[in-house]
């Protein structure tokens, strides 16, 4: 593992995660600049981890913090915004007690060791957000959604989607067809197997089709592409210490293991009947997430994807994040992958982007379609690669192989870019983000002009209290 000598001081980036986040009601937001585009007509929603301490312990794993969804109204009368923790029973729970209670991917249940034998896990509902027409969830990686009301974001409950049972899991990395606003959707379950199960829903949510998939080991399966046809999954080589997990003597995040001998595996599913077309391997890599995939008119599978040369360096990352110091080297860039789905054997592999960058996105109207662009945050062009966080947004254009990017200046942070279409014009669209002030320790939404991104922000919008970098989001259209 690459590691400089001499630990990092905590950088401006730290104060989003100084102090566990204050929740505010639905607040007229300020304009600070700019103005809000005419056709910009919808809501911005975003989810993370807000909470990272709890009775003077802290977590162990930027993934435990408690989720909390930021919400930003935009409508004729202006901007409005509102930030709630997600009430998940294991929050409710905490909070009462004031302590943690459970274990999570990074963090030990506490107490004695004999408590932690066949522990249970907080739903920390941290990690992204999917708008369904009457409901909003807040997405986990290993169990079932919890859902809120879209415009308050009340938590309700948790949610089945008329077939999930308890605890069986629903992804953060959902796809939908803009075209036929079917959703797609997995989760990796451990039991007498490891299974990848496989969700088909339609626009409202509800899964209609489901299947399982033995796998021959467990591997940390975050993200996957929808194309026209196809379902496709890259299977890092990796491997589960499983006693130590059962004893309680790890975490799950202590338990995986990098196996690059092994290969990474290829999974490509038929996404009509979500059977298997065909399983191949390549070389060693992983990945958090995937930008999108589509087929070229010879059928081959285009797709874009962050990776990094190994799993343990960017889990050691993402651990140290929360501490607000890190030291450990973690270098994801933007990769182009070509693939033929009916042998599974990637063709052809050429990083794109050769500079730090993650959270890659595409329009929501090119899901699953051929896309000129892609947006991710990215690391600014002189910042430290061993303790900085991301401080600019870009987008790659494929077809001029150019990068535009928007570096937001010293000390303000990102997260990552989304894509809002124009409800007047078509041809016209917006990148959102949320940003951390470090010089005011503040938070504020920038509105882009999609085309220029190198240009002054349209718009800048202050927000009530400081937001804590977050996982992802989603736009949904008024």
């Amino acid at each position: 593992m690459q590691t400089i000598e001499k630990k990092s001081s905590k950088k401006a980036w730290a104060g989003a995660i100084a102090k566990p986040a204050t929740e505010f009601p639905l607040t007229q937001l300020p304009i600070l600049s700019g103005k809000i585009p005419d056709g910009l007509r919808g809501t911005l929603y975003r989810n993370g981890p807000a909470r990272l301490e709890r009775g003077g312990v802290s977590v162990g794993h930027w993934f435990d913090g408690d989720g909390a969804i930021l919400a930003v109204h935009f409508t004729d009368a202006g901007a409005t915004g509102v930030y709630r923790y997600v009430q998940t029973a294991e929050y409710q729970a905490e909070t009462q007690a004031g302590r943690f209670l459970y274990g999570v991917y990074g963090t030990h249940t506490p107490g004695p060791i004999w408590k932690r034998w066949n522990q249970q896990f907080k739903n920390a509902a941290n990690t992204s957000v999917l708008a369904l027409p009457d409901k909003l969830l807040a997405l986990w990686e290993a169990t079932n959604p919890y859902a809120l009301d879209l415009q308050t974001l009340e938590t309700i409950g948790l949610d089945n989607l008329g077939a999930l049972t308890k605890g069986l899991p629903y992804s953060a990395h959902y796809k939908r067809d803009p075209h036929t606003g079917e959703i797609f959707n997995f989760g990796v379950s451990i039991g007498s197997s490891v299974q990848l199960n496989l969700y088909r829903s339609d626009r409202t949510g509800k899964i209609i089709q489901k299947t399982a998939f033995k796998l021959d080991r467990y591997s940390v399966i975050h993200d996957f592409v929808l194309t026209q046809k196809y379902l496709v999954f890259f299977m890092p080589p990796m491997a589960l210490n499983t006693l130590p997990l059962l004893l309680g003597l790890t975490t799950l995040s202590e338990s995986l293991l990098w196996k690059p001998q092994l290969g990474t595996q290829v999974l490509i599913f038929d996404r009509e009947n979500l059977s298997l077309v065909s399983r191949g391997e390549t070389d060693p890599w992983f990945h958090w997430h995937f930008g999108n995939g589509y087929e070229d008119d010879q059928g081959t599978i285009i797709l874009d994807v962050v990776r990094y040369s190994d799993f343990e360096q960017s889990n050691e990352f993402l651990r140290e994040f929360a501490s607000g110091k890190t030291h450990t080297i973690a270098n994801g860039t933007l990769w182009q992958v070509r693939l033929n789905p009916q042998m599974g054997k990637v063709i052809n592999a050429q990083q794109v982007v050769n500079r730090k960058c993650e959270f890659p996105v595409v329009p929501q109207s090119q899901v699953a379609q051929s896309s000129r662009y892609t947006y991710f945050s990215l690391l600014g062009q002189n910042a430290d690669i061993t303790n900085e966080w991301f401080g600019a947004i870009a987008r790659f254009d494929y077809n001029s192989e150019t990068l535009t990017e928007a570096d937001l200046g010293e000390n303000r942070y990102v997260t990552e870019p989304i894509h809002a279409q124009d409800t007047q014009n078509p041809h016209q669209g917006w990148v959102l983000t949320v940003v951390y002030d470090g010089n005011s320790d503040s938070s504020e939404v920038w509105v882009f002009d999609s085309d220029r991104l190198n240009e002054e922000p349209v718009c800048k919008l202050g927000l009530p209290s400081v937001i804590p970098h977050s996982f992802h989001g989603t736009w949904k259209s008024a």
